[in-house]
């Protein structure tokens, strides 16, 4: 089945909106993996307005799934993975001022820099997860950088799904056939939700794993924390 990595950067939001630590996102990390998700999503930006650098290590040594790092490798970034080791780390290439990321790697033109982070990761046993648009050059070109995964960026799938399922899942299919061809791990992540998870895994069944924050948490305020990660769960379910 697929697996649900939640992203709590919201979490963190919240509790940096008034200073202190409530709400705990640590608490609330280990409260996520109680319910059911198999795996907890951060994405520390150098500006640190949500997840802090700080939060990552306080959650490397509690988590008991896996911890999912996601940023742009700047060099404080790239010793900040390297010192926590999680399980995974997805490199998404977002300006320092972006206000949530907004398009995938070019994995052509990067190449050679992506092909020495990843080395770099892949020497502490750190899976690598690079994030692309559902371009199947840009998938092919992300086995050609050393990566175990991509991570397909779903914004356009979310905002073409209510007008034309088909038509908004028709290049991601094509993309994620190209990362089976390849030999890459697959995962997806960005605007998925209670109404179009279901239908994206079902045509996509072989993707390893989807990465949900700003849904979820903004489902579980109307319909509980626990309730809500049993909710995806169950989307992922029924598309076996």
């Amino acid at each position: 089945m697929t697996k649900l990595s939640v992203n709590i950067n919201k979490i963190a939001v919240v509790r940096n909106s008034r200073g202190g630590n409530l709400p705990d996102v640590v608490l609330a990390a280990t409260r996520i993996e109680g319910f059911g998700a198999d795996g907890i999503t951060v994405h520390p930006r150098p500006d640190a307005r949500h997840i802090r650098y700080d939060d990552v290590r306080a959650l490397r040594r509690v988590l008991r799934t896996e911890l999912n790092i996601e940023g742009n490798p700047t060099p404080e970034f790239v010793a900040l993975v390297s010192e926590v080791v999680p399980a995974q780390v997805t490199l998404v290439p977002d300006a320092p001022d972006a206000i949530t990321s907004n398009a995938g790697w070019d994995t052509v033109a990067n190449r050679e820099f992506l092909t020495a982070v990843t080395a770099r990761f892949h020497e502490q046993g750190i899976r690598v997860s690079l994030f692309v648009d559902p371009d199947p050059a840009m998938v092919a070109g992300a086995k050609a950088c050393g990566a175990d995964r991509v991570e397909l960026y779903t914004e356009a799938y979310a905002r073409e799904y209510p007008a034309d399922p088909e038509r908004a899942v028709a290049p991601y299919v094509a993309a994620a056939e190209e990362a089976r061809r390849q030999g890459l791990g697959l995962n997806a992540g960005h605007d998925l939700s209670l109404e179009n998870l279901h239908y994206f895994v079902q045509r996509i069944p072989w993707t390893d794993e989807v990465s949900i924050g700003h849904a979820l948490i903004s489902d579980a305020l109307y319909l509980g924390l626990e309730n809500t990660v049993q909710l995806y769960r169950r989307q992922l379910k029924t598309a076996e």
